[in-house]
């Protein structure tokens, strides 16, 4: 089979995510307790909102900040996520030497496209204006139609695009959208599977 799109997760593929500690550094950048985050982001549906499109970038930092009662700028929640995001070595050098053309799709807030290529600065330029978040459109993985909205953008065709995911659920959206579509959680794994689908 040909593949012409490698479309890929960010958390659990290209990075290990660990909400706890971007919780805790922006805490000690803006000086307020770890629990105050915690309220602000999640427990008040904040996170979600710009996750889901509903807030973009510059009204969920000014209602985050309003919340803590401290001024939050992009570079402070970029450096936050950045510090709870550590990249999967293996699976980034593999996906470093790949002739394949390759996208991102992430359910996450719109200053994520912002964000990556601070956290994976080895696929850029690669991936520049190739990475979708589920803030974008309100879709999220995993929908089929997120997976087909994405694909219609970059003009590729279900039948070869390859999507790769640590969370079988979302696997299992991607098939149901005509892609083929396996479980990654490393490097060893993302070998695998590349070796499977004889891409080089």
């Amino acid at each position: 089979m040909r593949i012409d799109l490698l479309l890929l997760d960010v958390d659990g593929v290209l990075v290990q995510y660990q909400r706890a500690q971007r919780v805790l550094h922006l805490a000690r950048a803006l000086d307020v307790t770890a629990e105050a985050v915690q309220a602000a982001l999640y427990d008040s549906g904040l996170e979600a909102a710009h996750d889901s499109g509903a807030l973009d970038g510059a009204t969920y930092l000014t209602q985050l900040g309003e919340r803590l009662g401290r001024s939050v700028d992009a570079q402070t929640w970029t450096a936050a996520r950045q510090a709870a995001s550590h990249p999967q070595q293996a699976v980034l050098q593999r996906l470093e030497h790949l002739q394949v053309p390759m996208a991102v799709l992430t359910n996450n807030g719109a200053l994520m496209v912002q964000a990556l290529p601070r956290l994976v600065p080895g696929l850029f330029p690669a991936l520049h204006g190739r990475v979708f978040c589920s803030a974008d459109s309100g879709l999220r993985k995993p929908q089929p139609a997120a997976f087909t909205r994405v694909l219609d953008l970059l003009g590729a065709a279900p039948a070869h695009t390859l999507f790769v995911d640590d969370l079988f659920a979302n696997v299992r959206g991607a098939r149901a959208a005509g892609l083929h579509a396996e479980t990654v959680r490393d490097g060893r794994g993302l070998g695998k599977v590349l070796k499977r689908y004889a891409i080089l």
